[in-house]
């Protein structure tokens, strides 16, 4: 029974176990399979890599008050972040890497660097 290329459909030669005719066919297939799930983590990485350049362009001292409006004019987005910590008091940092930033009052957020 002659099998045919999982990509375009030629005929295959060779061993037994080949799905593909040509390393090309092979890497065309795999990025099919993969593109949704690949561009979700792509669109995130942006997302995270964005934000963290405004922290650090904004917190050039390590630790600094900005608005809320400051952030949102430089396209902030606050749903992405890295990770979370919540003190004794109960406030929470939100980290994107070693920049975090913590809500206060009237929409101000101290801007703080993890060293």
């Amino acid at each position: 029974m002659k099998k045919n290329c999982l990509e375009c459909g030629e005929p295959l030669n060779g061993r037994i176990d080949k799905k593909f005719c040509s390393d090309y066919c092979r890497n065309s297939y795999n990025n099919k399979i993969d593109k949704e799930s690949k561009n979700l983590v792509r669109n995130i990485n942006n997302r995270l890599r964005k934000n963290y350049r405004l922290l650090c362009e904004l917190n050039g001292s390590g630790k600094t008050k900005v608005t809320r409006t400051k952030l949102l004019n430089g396209n902030f987005d606050f749903n992405y972040f890295t990770s979370t910590y919540t003190t004794k008091t109960g406030n929470t940092y939100y980290y994107i890497y070693n920049q975090g930033y913590l809500m206060l009052e009237n929409d101000y957020y101290l801007l703080i660097k993890k060293e």
